[in-house]
């Protein structure tokens, strides 16, 4: 399924171009039919001659409604641009060419309506008038299908119109599988050589219509991009600052019933957990996990050369993306202003937060002057860089740049792309990777035959840590080359040992040597006075001894004289030996705890 717009201005045949093609009046609203003027979007379908769907949006072509015809077009494929051969080109048709080229809008057609109501002369006119509009637009090499009578499908020029859509199809799908397979952001991508894009793999519909019919809850309609729905997949639909977590109760393609479907159709989602007046035109449904939150995005903004004034942050602003129309501030960086036909790089403050990701389109008017100025691409959702040096471009190098270290999941909401970690689960700028792997191996070289206490590294450090060639960690200690316990035998414990009960003290032995040590139960620490195990368990056995034959209890003075020390290292002793059960204390006595 493709899904294209028709544009071009009021009364030149748009709905009627429709309605012939499809057998569908996309004129659904009463006051539409009285008027005779095509006020909101209208939708339809039809099956081209080679069994390929085709859903075309209509769109308004009065200035008026300009809000509602940009709401159109925001997602769609192609257009279908309609000019009329008794007017010829007219101030929406330059418009609406514009829009549809800021909006990215590569391919389309021409139809060129009226054409039985014109002479020969006079068509002549048209074409000519047609192609000097068209000239260096990506509408210059398009077809031009002359159309007229249309009455219903077999009008002058409606088969070759079919025709014409189908090919246009089949080269849009084209791209689309190519653009797909070619530059897909897969795990096996450089990163710093990736560009950000739109995300390709979570689904995204931006609400053109939201109702509640009679028994079905709240239904909202869109043209979806990305990736597919499926019934029962639970979404986040997000609009003018509120989110609302929402279950998919049916889906439907065209009145057809569904369980799943894919992306570049126009959907009408079934909606569990959100009520019909709180969703409106702007609304978007996606996974709210995939999507970055954002109140301001650096952008490349293009000011359209027919306009009559500079662009500068004065101005009320509104930026089209999507279906949604947002009031925001804007600031020119680098510059004060941008001149007509000019582009370069903006800041957008919006008025409420919004889920968007570089790559997304805009339009930009200025409400007070009711015109277009131009319009562009997102470049950063999440700008970190102060506006005064801020340099945006869509590269992903620049985006781990300017933040160090950046979580992979948070740079596939920042950047639509899906890569593979430099480190643990981050993507790492290269330079600071490179001195902070210096300045780790420098502190494991240092640090001896002991190694670095792994415990003392941050979660980023650590995960550096493990990339360094020749690093070997074992019981939470970081060396470089073979792995050598400089604690096995050390000196100091042998010392401990030979004088169990007037122990020596720490001297110039290192405090990290002194931590390990106590750490692996080497030695023992009471009260800042370091034994050998070995002493704590001759004393322990000497008590015991003792309180066989003295079992009412040992004084102090008794148990310093039995292990032939001083009243410090008594006490010192016997205050670990009760911490762990050894003793008890029982008035100035020690008498048997219950682990003697």
């Amino acid at each position: 399924m493709t899904v294209i717009a028709t544009a071009g201005h009021v009364d030149h045949g748009k709905s009627t171009l429709v309605k012939s093609l499809t057998g569908t009046d996309p004129d659904r609203l009463d006051e539409e039919k009285a008027r005779g003027l095509t006020i909101d979007l209208g939708f339809a379908h039809c099956e081209l001659p080679s069994g390929r769907h085709l859903s075309l949006v209509d769109v308004p072509g009065h200035v008026r409604f300009l809000r509602n015809m940009l709401a159109g077009v925001g997602a769609v494929d192609a257009c279908l641009f309609v000019v009329a051969a008794t007017e010829g080109w007219k101030p929406q048709s330059e418009e609406h060419l514009q829009i549809l080229k800021l909006l990215g809008i590569s391919q389309g057609i021409v139809a060129l309506t009226k054409v039985d109501q014109v002479d020969d002369e006079l068509l002549e006119l048209a074409l000519l008038d047609l192609e000097e509009h068209l000239d260096g637009s990506f509408l210059a090499d398009a077809p031009v299908i002359q159309v007229a009578a249309l009455e219903g499908p077999s009008g002058t020029g409606m088969n070759e119109l079919r025709q014409a859509l189908d090919i246009m199809i089949a080269d849009t799908t084209s791209s689309q599988q190519h653009a797909d397979t070619g530059g897909s952001s897969t795990d096996s991508d450089d990163w710093a050589d990736a560009q950000a894009r739109p995300h390709d793999r979570t689904p995204r519909l931006w609400v053109d219509r939201a109702f509640a019919p009679t028994g079905a809850g709240t239904v909202v309609t869109g043209t979806l991009t990305g990736a597919g729905l499926s019934v029962g997949d639970e979404l986040t639909l997000a609009g003018n600052g509120q989110e609302h977590q929402v279950r998919i109760r049916a889906l439907q393609n065209h009145y057809q019933e569904l369980d799943s479907i894919e992306p570049a159709a126009r959907v009408a989602v079934n909606l569990v957990g959100v009520g019909h007046n709180e969703v409106e035109r702007g609304f978007v449904l996606i996974d709210g996990a995939r999507w970055h939150r954002t109140t301001q995005s650096d952008a490349d903004l293009t000011v359209l050369s027919g306009l009559s004034h500079p662009v500068s942050r004065r101005g009320a602003y509104v930026a089209y993306i999507g279906a949604a129309e947002v009031p925001l501030r804007m600031r020119v960086l680098g510059a004060s202003e941008l001149a007509p036909g000019e582009s370069g790089a903006v800041r957008l403050y919006f008025d409420r937060p919004l889920r968007l990701v570089p790559g997304d389109r805009f339009v930009l008017r200025e409400s007070g002057r009711h015109e277009t100025v131009g319009g562009g691409r997102l470049l950063d959702v999440d700008p970190v860089v102060p506006a005064s040096r801020a340099t945006p471009d869509l590269a992903v190098a620049r985006t781990v740049a300017e933040r160090g270290w950046v979580d992979v999941e948070h740079l596939a909401r920042l950047t639509g792309r899906s890569l593979t970690p430099t480190v643990g689960n981050w993507i790492v700028d290269p330079g600071l990777l490179t001195e902070m792997v210096a300045e780790l191996a420098t502190e494991v070289e240092q640090a001896g035959g002991l190694g670095l206490d792994v415990a003392t590294l941050d979660d980023r450090q650590r995960a550096a840590l493990t990339t360094i060639e020749g690093i070997k960690i074992e019981n939470g200690r970081a060396t470089i080359g073979p792995v050598v316990d400089p604690l096995a035998d050390h000196p100091w414990v042998k010392a401990l040992a030979a004088e169990p009960f007037t122990p020596p003290g720490v001297g110039d032995v290192p405090r990290d040597e002194v931590r390990q040590l106590v750490r692996r139960d080497l030695i023992i620490e009471s009260d800042g006075v370091f034994f050998a195990q070995s002493a704590l368990a001759e004393a322990r056995g000497l008590v015991a001894k003792a309180l066989e034959t003295q079992p009412e209890g040992l004084t102090v003075a008794e148990i310093r004289d039995l292990l032939g020390t001083t009243r410090k290292y008594a006490l010192a002793l016997l205050s670990y030996m009760d911490g762990n059960g050894m003793t008890r204390r029982r008035e100035d006595l020690r008498i048997a705890g219950p682990r003697l």
